[in-house]
């Protein structure tokens, strides 16, 4: 599995979430995310903000890096009115310019998803029925292949398929295509479920911070064709996969998820595939999710995650 420190995820949970009691139920919801350099006064500038505001804070996360002398912070509040995050990005302009903040306001509106496959279905059929039984945290807005033989899975979920076949001559045409798709359907994030094209730089540039890729963690270690026999052939013992944004810099984005799975001599490489792909499943769901929620705050090659 990879161990890049430079890429490492610090999983932030030093604040406790507060419990939305009834107070909170049905109210339009809210989320307040940023960052800025360590100094005191920041969470009582926040908190007054949203009092208000007539704010009810529901859920706070808050970490303070001493390394980096930083502080993120995710806050969930309630509203007993209508929501209006342009005005309280406005108003709260002047508190950020004092602190140096960078900072977003995040309404209840689910992201829209467009979700990138090849030929491996395990992914997209897991982001199916997540998305059904609404614990994925988006709205999956339509499916992309190079492939059509995921179709069917696609269809039958009432998703539009759109095929977009990609060859070392129509590459830039395809990404255009996908740029395109992206724009027509207001996507927030693309998810590449396995999706088996190499991206180019400018669009992993275009799309930076809102695509997410998920991919087996024996690499680098086992590069190129059949890597779970690879993996037999060395003897591993555990499995992984690693959910990361995507970057110019080949599966070296900034990490969000990774999810390990302990196996055997037993494990013939069939089995190990098996394994993998629950593996993928779980940490591609998950950072989907994190994302979604705005649990994911980044921070250069890194991530901060309030779970």
């Amino acid at each position: 599995m990879p161990t890049d420190s430079a890429t490492a995820t610090a999983t932030a949970t030093l604040s406790a979430p507060l419990a939305a009691g009834p107070a909170a139920s049905g109210r339009p919801r809210g989320v307040l995310t940023l960052t800025c350099r360590e100094r005191p006064g920041i969470v009582q500038a926040v908190t007054s903000f949203l009092l208000e505001h007539g704010l009810d804070i529901v859920e706070h996360h808050q970490f303070d890096d001493s390394e980096r002398e930083t502080l993120f912070l995710r806050t969930a509040f309630a509203a007993d009115d209508v929501l209006d995050v342009p005005t309280l990005e406005r108003e709260f302009a002047s508190v950020a310019d004092g602190f140096g903040m960078t900072f977003a306001f995040h309404g209840e509106e689910k992201p829209r998803l467009l979700v990138m496959v090849s030929k491996f279905g395990h992914c997209l059929n897991d982001l199916i029925f997540r998305w059904r039984a609404g614990t994925l945290g988006g709205d999956i807005a339509l499916v992309v292949s190079n492939h059509p033989d995921l179709r069917p899975m696609a269809e039958a979920a009432g998703l539009p398929f759109v095929h977009v076949p990609s060859t070392a001559a129509t590459k830039a045409e395809a990404e255009a295509r996908l740029l395109e798709l992206v724009a027509v359907h207001d996507i927030d994030l693309v998810v590449l479920a396995r999706y088996m094209q190499i991206l180019s730089d400018d669009l992993c540039r275009s799309l930076e911070g809102r695509a997410i890729n998920i991919h087996h963690s024996f690499l680098p270690g086992f590069k190129g064709a059949k890597p779970y026999h690879q993996a037999y052939a060395r003897g591993v013992k555990l499995v992984g996969a690693t959910a990361h944004y995507v970057t110019p810099d080949l599966d070296e984005g900034p990490i969000i998820e990774q999810e390990v799975i302990r196996v055997d001599h037993g494990h013939h490489p069939n089995r190990l595939a098996t394994v993998g792909q629950d593996a993928e499943c779980l940490a591609l769901s998950r950072a989907v999710r994190w994302h979604c929620e705005h649990r994911v705050l980044l921070h250069g090659s890194s991530t901060v995650i309030f779970r």
